[in-house]
């Protein structure tokens, strides 16, 4: 029978051993992350940081898809990261990830359950909008200005009807116009005439773009695939560099 004594030696003993666990895996801890540091100044030798010191993130990270974004997760500390991973030679990977899984869903997209706008010929943009985002009405105002610029694009359109109440009801008004692309510049500049009409055939599209739109993950306005590309929202700097590797500035030849 053990004593009173014996037993909290014992105990005293394995409490030391806890204690000299939780210090070397502190000094293991400074260790690794003192050689993580010079490998980042290594790897990336033109940024600078200021601070370095171990994540909340544990254990190993799996790369998902969802709404149309890459996101990374991490089971062992239950993290979910929603960020861009760069490789050394300053590769945006999760870019190309997100570039590869829209590919894969192309073959999804029906062109003709789409609205066509634009001349034939010009470069193709593959656009899912809503008549009541702010900025999908933007986004069509920059389309025409680079239009007057000698820069169209030929839009092919996908309706995103889950978002605003009145959404659907107006993509079928465009739907149903005799002239759509004219009802779909009039609705996007906030002109659309009442009653708004109603068609057997529009309501069909409208149902099918929503179908669609799921297939695909989207789950924002603007959504653009420019040649396998996806730009999620207004971002004009990245579409205005895909215009002008489409249509390159002609320099003018020397005198």
């Amino acid at each position: 029978m053990l004593t009173p004594i014996l037993v909290a030696i014992l105990l005293l003993g394995a409490g030391g051993s806890a204690v000299a666990q939780e210090v070397q895996a502190d000094a293991d801890l400074v260790a690794a992350a003192r050689t993580a540091e010079a490998q980042l100044h290594q790897s990336f030798a033109n940024l600078q940081f200021e601070d370095f010191g171990p994540a909340p993130v544990k254990g190993p990270l799996f790369q998902a898809s969802a709404g149309g974004r890459i996101l990374y997760y991490a089971p062992q500390s239950d993290h979910l990261l929603f960020a861009t991973v760069y490789d050394r030679s300053g590769v945006n990977l999760t870019a190309l990830a997100q570039d590869a899984a829209a590919r894969k869903k192309l073959s999804q997209l029906d062109p003709a359950q789409a609205l066509t706008i634009g001349p034939p010929g010009a470069p193709t943009v593959i656009e899912f909008t809503d008549p009541d985002c702010p900025y999908c009405r933007a986004l069509d105002r920059f389309w025409a200005a680079k239009a007057t610029e000698g820069k169209p694009v030929r839009r092919q359109i996908y309706f995103v009807s889950g978002i605003h109440p009145q959404a659907a009801s107006k993509a079928e008004h465009i739907l149903c116009s005799a002239d759509k692309q004219a009802a779909f510049h009039a609705t996007y500049a906030g002109e659309t005439t009442k009653p708004l009409l109603t068609c057997k055939e529009g309501d069909a599209r409208v149902t099918a773009n929503a179908e669609t739109v799921k297939a695909m993950g989207i789950s924002g306005t603007p959504t653009l695939i420019l040649d396998g590309r996806v730009i999620s929202g207004f971002d004009q700097a990245e579409i205005e560099a895909w215009l002008n590797q489409k249509r390159p500035t002609k320099t003018s030849p020397p005198s």
